[in-house]
C-alpha cells in the first residue's frame, strides 16, 4: 500500500513540473516582451525621393529598400496632394487614376530580397505647389512615416564648357556626296525661308522668328536662324515636305546647328519630323536635364531615360560653335541611332532590346513602334526651357550615313 502511494505522488509531482514548464512558456509576461519586439522592428519599406524640378514639371529618383520578407514582384503606391501627372517613367510601369498612383516592376527588376532596395523614376508635370507624397506602400504594406528626400536635384544637367569662336566667314560650299535631299541654303536671297522650306508656327504663334541670315555660316555664306524664346506659343520652325521622297524605309539625316544657350533643365526640341503612324504626332530631338535626347509626343516617352544614369550616358551639346548632329531612323525595324560629330551617342540609341535607363521605357510603352516620317522641320520649342538663337546649315536626307566632313 505504501509503495503505490509513493507512485502515485511521484505522478503528481511530475504533472505539476510539465504544467509549470507550460506556464512559463506560454506566459502573458512572455507575450508582451514577443509584442514589444515587433514593434521595435525599422518599417517594413523605406522610400528615397530624389526631386528634380523646374517652373511646371519635375522628375522624381525613387529609391524602395525593403525591410520586410524578400519578394518576386512589387508595387509601390502613393497619392499626389496636388494636381502632378506622370507623363512618363523607367524601370518601372507607372500609371495613375487621379490623384492615386501606381508603380509595378518590370520584367528585369522584380525581385527585391529582403533588405534589398531598386530604383526607378518618372516624370510628371503639375501647376501651383508639388508636394511630396507622403502614404507609400509596397505591396499595400504601409512603409510609414514620412519618406526620406534630397533637396538637391537627382539630375545635375550637363554643361558644357564654353567655346568661344571667332565670327563665321564664307566657306567652300560643302558636299552633298550620298545624299538624296541636300541644301546649304545658298539659293535662299529673301529674309524669310522659301522654296522647299516654309516657316511654321505649331498651335499659335508668338514672339519666335525665323530668318535668313548671310553674316553667319557652316559653309558658304548662308544659314538659317532661329530666335526662340521660352514658352507654348513661342514655337518657330521652318518645314519641308520634301526631304523624305524617295529615300525609303531606312533615313538618315545629318544637319549642322550652331547655338548660344545651353540646353536647360526642361523640356526643348530643335527638330520635328510628324508621324504618320503616331496620328500626326511628332517625333522630337532636342534637350533636357542638359543632354540631347529624343521624345515622343504622343505619349511623351524620352530616350534616353531621365535618369541620373540614362542622362550620363547621352551628352550636351556645346555652344557657339557648329556641331554636325547625323542620326538614323529605321521605320521598318523601329529602330533608331544618332552621332555628334561622328561618334555614336550611346543613349540615343534604340533597338529591340530593351536596356534599362536607355530604351526600356520607350520600348514598354510602344513594342510595336513603326514610324512613317513625313515632314522635317527644325527650330525651337520649347515647353520648359527658356531663350535660344540657333543657326542650322548643310542639311542632308539619303538612305546610308551621310558624312560631316
Amino acid at each position: 500500500m505504501r509503495a503505490r502511494t509513493l507512485i502515485v505522488f511521484s505522478c503528481l509531482i511530475g504533472l505539476l513540473a510539465v504544467e509549470l514548464l507550460i506556464f512559463a512558456r506560454y506566459s502573458p509576461a512572455k507575450h508582451a516582451s514577443a509584442a514589444w519586439s515587433r514593434a521595435d522592428v525599422s518599417a517594413p519599406c523605406v522610400v528615397n525621393y530624389q526631386l528634380n524640378q523646374w517652373s511646371n514639371g519635375f522628375t522624381a529618383q525613387v529609391q524602395i529598400t525593403n525591410n520586410a520578407m524578400a519578394s518576386s514582384s512589387w508595387t509601390l503606391t502613393w497619392t499626389f496632394a496636388g494636381n502632378q501627372q506622370v507623363t512618363s517613367a523607367w524601370n518601372a510601369q507607372v500609371t495613375q487614376n487621379g490623384t492615386a498612383v501606381s508603380a509595378n516592376n518590370l520584367s528585369y527588376n522584380g525581385s527585391l530580397p529582403a533588405g534589398g532596395s531598386v530604383q526607378f523614376g518618372f516624370q510628371a508635370t503639375f501647376t501651383g505647389s508639388n508636394q511630396i507624397p507622403t502614404n507609400f506602400a509596397l505591396n499595400g504594406t504601409s512603409c510609414g512615416g514620412n519618406p526620406t528626400t534630397t533637396p538637391t536635384p537627382s539630375v545635375t544637367p550637363i554643361t558644357p564648357t564654353p567655346t568661344v569662336s571667332p565670327s563665321p566667314t564664307s566657306t567652300p560650299v560643302m558636299s552633298c556626296s550620298g545624299a538624296t535631299f541636300c541644301d546649304n541654303f545658298e539659293n535662299q536671297t529673301g529674309t524669310t525661308p522659301s522654296g522647299v522650306w516654309q516657316v511654321t508656327f505649331p498651335n499659335c504663334q508668338g514672339t519666335g522668328t525665323v530668318t535668313v541670315d548671310h553674316t553667319v555660316a557652316h559653309s558658304g555664306s548662308t544659314s538659317i536662324r532661329v530666335d526662340g524664346h521660352n514658352g507654348y506659343c513661342n514655337h518657330a520652325l521652318f518645314a519641308t515636305q520634301s526631304a523624305f521622297t524617295g529615300v525609303g524605309p531606312d533615313l538618315f539625316v545629318r544637319f549642322f546647328v550652331r547655338h548660344t544657350t545651353a540646353l536647360p533643365t526642361g523640356h526643348v526640341a530643335f527638330l520635328t519630323m510628324q508621324d504618320a503612324n503616331d496620328g500626326g504626332n511628332d517625333l522630337r530631338f532636342g534637350g533636357q536635364n542638359g543632354a540631347l535626347q529624343w521624345n515622343r509626343q504622343s505619349d511623351d516617352a524620352t530616350l534616353p531615360a531621365q535618369s541620373p544614369a540614362g542622362v550620363a550616358l547621352s551628352t550636351p551639346l556645346p555652344t557657339n560653335q557648329w556641331e554636325c548632329l547625323e542620326f538614323e531612323v529605321n521605320e521598318t525595324q523601329g529602330s533608331m541611332r544618332t552621332w555628334l560629330n561622328g561618334t555614336e551617342v550611346a543613349g540615343l540609341h534604340l533597338d529591340n532590346v530593351p536596356t534599362p535607363d536607355i530604351d526600356a521605357q520607350w520600348l514598354q510603352n510602344r513594342p510595336n513602334w513603326r514610324p512613317s516620317l513625313t515632314n522635317l522641320r527644325l527650330g525651337w520649342e520649347s515647353y520648359s526651357g527658356g531663350d535660344d538663337t540657333l543657326w542650322f546649315d548643310d542639311v542632308a536626307v539619303g538612305s546610308q550615313l551621310i558624312s560631316c566632313a
